[in-house]
């Protein structure tokens, strides 16, 4: 990814790729692991765009206090609703926990973003069927089936 570039344009995905990015995407209420506070930030922009497009946006970052005009959580354990989709802006070694987290939460899909992606968070996801996508910029995919 270049500097200043929030989301790359996006490789062709395979049909349960597409798939599961449907079933994701037509969810409203999406936990974002990693959110910062920073408008300067990737995690930043593409929460404020799913947000300015209706998404409900589920800060989750323990070293923020609000994102977003919402007031952030430490852990997906914190959260107050079942989030339909776990959107992760942190690095590959810390989904695994991510991903038992958002078993635990209920949600319905994982989403890892550009960038991010660890073979046992696809596998504990997938092991409790929740939709997988991994290096992927949500808020591209979203642009993309607007057209």
């Amino acid at each position: 990814m270049e500097e200043g570039e929030a989301c790359p344009m996006p490789r062709n995905a395979s049909g349960g790729e597409r798939d599961a990015m449907g079933r994701m995407l037509s969810g409203r209420v999406i936990a974002v692991v990693g959110l910062s506070d920073d408008p300067g930030r990737t995690s930043h922009h593409v929460g404020e765009y799913l947000q300015g497009v209706g998404y409900r946006i589920l800060p989750v970052n323990p070293n923020c206090k609000e994102a977003l005009g919402e007031k952030c959580v430490g852990s997906l354990a914190e959260l107050k609703e079942r989030p339909d989709v776990v959107l992760v802006f942190r690095r590959s070694e810390y989904t695994p926990e991510i991903a038992e987290q958002a078993v635990a939460a209920g949600a319905k899909g994982l989403w890892l973003q550009v960038g991010v992606h660890h073979p046992e968070a696809k596998r504990i996801a997938e092991d409790a069927g929740l939709d997988y996508i991994e290096d992927r910029c949500m808020m591209v995919e979203h642009v993309k089936r607007k057209k």
